[in-house]
C-alpha cells in the first residue's frame, strides 16, 4: 500500500498549518486563514476597508476615479454652453450697435445734404426790382401818453422823440415778417392828435416788383394781410413793458392810400 506524503504549510505567524487540498475557515483567534483568490486590477471596485480612527469607508481608485471623469465630462459642456449664450448676446448688441448707427449716419447725412443742396426760393431775390410803391394809411391811440402842446407841433423835441420811437417800432415788427420783411420800405408818423388820450396818424409804405403786383396786391400786400400782421403785435404787446410806448389794439385803423 503506498502513501502520498503531502507538503503541510504554515499559515501566518501563527503556525497555523493547512494542506493543499484543504479550505481552512479564517478566524480571528485561532490563527486559520482561508485561501483568497488574488484581486486583479480588472475588479470592479477595490476591497474597502473599514478604518479604526473614524470608521470611515475609503472609495475604491474606480470610483474616484468615475466621479472625476462624470465632472471633467460636465463642466466642459456647462463652460460650453455659458460661453456659446454669452457669444451671442455680445454678437446681437453689436448688431444692435451697427444698425442705430447706421440709422444715425444716415440721418446725418439726409440733414446734412438738405442743409447743403436745398436752397429757400424766398430768399433769393432782388430788392432793386421792387419799384411799385403800395401805402397804407391809418391811426391808434396811445393810452399811456398825455398829450401835450409840443406834441401838437411835429417839429418839436418832444413830437420828434416820440416820431422816431415809433417808427422804429412799425419798422420793427414789418421787417421782422416772413410774408411782409422783402416789401416793407417805411413807416411815419405824420401827426399827433388830441383825444381823450394821445392819436398817432401814421403811414406805411411797400414796394412790390412790377411783374407781380397784381398777386401781390390781392394776397400777399392787400390791406387785410397788413392789418392782422398788425393787429396781431399789438395783442401780444405787454403794457407794463410797452410804457408810454403801448398801442391800444382796439384802436387800431388802416386803409389804402390811393
Amino acid at each position: 500500500m503506498d502513501i502520498e506524503l503531502q507538503a503541510i504549510r504554515e499559515n501566518g505567524n501563527d503556525g497555523a498549518t493547512y494542506s493543499p487540498n484543504e479550505r481552512v475557515a479564517a478566524g480571528n483567534g485561532d490563527g486559520g486563514a482561508s485561501r483568497i483568490p488574488a484581486a486583479t486590477e480588472r475588479a470592479g471596485l477595490l476591497f474597502v476597508q473599514p478604518t479604526s480612527s473614524s470608521r470611515e469607508t475609503v472609495p475604491s481608485d474606480h470610483t474616484t476615479e468615475a466621479q472625476r471623469t462624470l465632472g471633467n465630462t460636465l463642466c466642459p459642456q456647462k463652460m460650453n454652453s455659458l460661453c456659446k449664450i454669452s457669444r451671442e448676446r455680445v454678437r446681437l448688441l453689436l448688431i444692435i450697435i451697427c444698425i442705430v448707427g447706421l440709422i444715425c449716419a444716415v440721418i446725418g447725412i439726409s440733414l446734412a445734404m438738405c442743409a447743403a443742396i436745398h436752397v429757400d426760393g424766398d430768399e433769393n431775390f432782388d430788392s432793386s426790382s421792387f419799384t411799385v410803391p403800395r401805402s397804407f394809411n391809418g391811426s391808434f391811440q396811445l393810452p399811456n401818453r398825455v398829450f401835450t402842446e409840443e406834441l401838437s407841433t411835429l417839429s418839436s423835441n418832444e413830437s420828434q422823440a416820440l416820431a422816431a420811437d415809433l417808427q422804429e417800432k412799425l419798422a420793427d415788427l414789418y421787417r421782422s415778417s416772413p410774408a411782409l420783411g422783402r416789401y416793407f420800405s417805411k413807416a411815419e408818423i405824420q401827426a399827433f392828435r388830441n383825444g381823450s388820450v394821445v392819436i398817432a396818424d401814421y403811414q406805411l409804405t411797400f414796394v412790390m416788383p412790377e411783374e407781380q403786383q397784381d398777386q401781390l396786391r390781392n394776397f400777399t400786400l392787400s390791406r387785410e394781410m397788413v392789418y392782422n400782421v398788425f393787429r396781431q403785435f399789438l395783442y401780444e404787446q405787454e403794457a407794463d413793458e410797452s410804457g408810454q410806448m403801448y398801442i391800444a389794439p382796439v384802436s387800431l385803423n388802416m386803409f389804402l392810400r390811393l
